[in-house]
């Protein structure tokens, strides 16, 4: 891989988690860093950090912005932010409207400012960090599997269409992470993602490696590969044991249920 000294970077979703992993790493490999973040006070915090510059504001629109500040050009564009909305077809329509605006045209709308530049110049990177859940499925939430599969789509799109004219694109496919994101899942992260959760500098780290092969999956729980051929080797026998994981899961938040109640009893 190319030093990235000098390189320009954009990170959206980067006041904290695997975005604050992925600004920090980019930084201390020497480029010039855009913190991006809705909440204007942790994008400032991780930028005084890491000597960067902060972009607040919606990352659907930020590339303008975030362009000028790095002196007219963006490298290097990590499409993180996201949103993880619980439910089913039941979940409001404002809820699906977010997600998929977020989680989908976020990137739709950097990829369209990006990449007339980056085909002028002859190259140009797009990381989209999309999720375990993008390849797979994550139980309890519809409107969080559904965007992310699009957001993997688009990112295979780009690369397809783009690769042999120097735009590189990684999808970056964590499972369970230690961010808040994992912590606000409840019972079905506990149940399927907390076991082997991991930090966010590993998944900066498993992202430097990808780059470094001009890979386009990354992969931060190597098992997810597993997992992914079994998916599309056997669909029936993987839904099946998908299936019985989310019986299992309406199982712990009945006791959970049960067990809520019971105190409110015993308040009485």
């Amino acid at each position: 891989m190319e030093s990235l000294r000098d390189s320009t970077v954009v990170v959206t979703g980067g006041g904290g988690g695997i975005g604050a992993a992925l600004a920090r790493r980019f930084a201390a490999e020497g480029a010039r860093v855009a913190v991006n973040d809705l909440d204007a006070a942790k994008a400032r915090s991780v930028a005084e950090e890491i000597g960067a510059i902060a972009v607040p504001g919606d990352a659907s629109s930020i590339v303008p912005v975030a362009r000028e500040a790095l002196g007219g050009r963006i490298d290097t564009f990590c499409a993180n932010a996201g949103v993880g909305t619980a439910g089913g077809p039941e979940a409001a329509e404002e809820a699906w409207e977010t997600a998929w605006d977020v989680n989908v045209m976020a990137h739709v709308r950097a990829a369209r400012e990006l990449v007339p530049g980056w085909l002028e110049q002859g190259s140009g990177r797009f990381v989209a960090t999309v999720s375990a859940a993008g390849l797979l499925t994550m139980l309890g939430s519809a409107p969080y599997s559904v965007t992310k599969h699009a957001a993997l789509a688009f990112a295979e799109w780009l690369s397809v269409t783009y690769k042999h004219r120097g735009i590189d694109v990684h999808a970056v496919c964590p499972q369970g992470v230690r961010t808040d994101m994992l912590a606000g899942t409840g019972v079905a992260g506990d149940l399927v993602l907390a076991e082997t959760a991991i930090e966010p500098e590993d998944v900066a780290d498993s992202l430097f490696d990808a780059m470094a092969e001009r890979r386009f999956l990354v992969l931060p729980h190597p098992e997810t590969a597993g997992f992914y051929a079994a998916r599309a080797g056997d669909p029936d026998h993987w839904l099946g044991g998908m299936n019985k994981m989310q019986r299992k899961l309406e199982a712990l938040l009945e006791q959970e249920a049960q067990a809520a109640n019971g105190s409110k009893e015993a308040a009485r």
